[in-house]
């Protein structure tokens, strides 16, 4: 049957049938790719959080589904979808990103090493810096742009024992002057090579603050021989990425707009 969706008949038809389909597609085929379908289904169009929710957390638990893993990490992370309030639970959010990240979802992985490595998470989550960078690395290495981007700047800085003297959160470049340190003192060393390397591959996946911090690095020779010539095209790409953002920025606020006209 063809629908116009330019009827709004047709499209709670359209809608309505797509949900029996995700349904059969789910508990009657047991196909995880359709069960993860019908989540964000009941997450996007029905706004039913706590179904989405069950039906992640049950995609991930009875089908090893990596994106389900992810999905129901967030909401775990956040309480979204939980009666009786929204109180996250950081335990239960690492369980499922590492889970996730175990089954090679990229996101799984920069989020299970982020919530290691950092000095902001939450109390719940051990911090544990070494395990943490091999999650953010699997992630960089599934081309991730933000894991890199978050490595080069743990290699910029290096990474001290002391939980407080590093947020891999704040740009590299806002980092604040650190004391005098002996090598010892570093859980992660200071490697500008690395620093660029990571740096280079962020942007080329089109990272712009990793973009930003490269032209820098081309300008200072760090990690790097000098060459202003890099410096401004990465510059000149930091700058491109940057406007991208402002106008699908743009064409978010217009969309949401015509949504909710006043």
């Amino acid at each position: 049957m063809a629908y116009d969706l330019k009827k709004e008949s047709d499209v709670k038809e359209y809608i309505d049938k797509l949900g029996v389909e995700y349904r059969f597609g789910c508990y009657s085929e047991k196909k995880p790719e359709v069960c993860h379908l019908l989540g964000d289904y009941l997450e996007g169009i029905k706004k039913d959080f706590e179904k989405a929710a069950k039906v992640y957390k049950s995609t991930c638990d009875d089908y090893g589904y990596a994106k389900s893993c992810f999905k129901y990490g967030n909401y775990s992370f956040l309480g979204k979808g939980k009666s009786g309030g929204n109180k996250g639970d950081p335990r239960a959010a690492f369980s499922y990103y590492e889970k996730g990240c175990n089954l090679n979802d990229s996101d799984s992985c920069l989020h299970s090493g982020l919530l290691l490595v950092s000095r902001s998470m939450p109390k719940e989550i051990d911090r544990d810096v070494q395990k943490g960078l091999t999650y953010l690395t699997k992630s960089c290495d599934m081309n991730n742009a933000t894991a890199c981007f978050y490595l080069s700047g743990m290699h910029i800085s290096g990474v001290q024992n002391k939980p407080e003297e590093y947020n891999p959160h704040a740009p590299p470049s806002t980092q604040a002057p650190q004391k005098p340190v002996k090598e010892s003192d570093y859980i992660v060393q200071k490697d500008m090579k690395k620093a660029f390397e990571f740096a280079y591959k962020a942007c080329e996946l089109r990272n712009m603050y990793a973009c930003a911090n490269l032209s820098q690095m081309y300008a200072r020779g760090d990690g790097t021989e000098k060459n202003e010539t890099e410096a401004e095209k990465y510059k000149k790409v930091a700058m491109e990425l940057q406007e991208e953002i402002k106008k699908q920025q743009q064409t978010l606020q217009f969309q949401q707009g015509l949504k909710n006209p006043q």
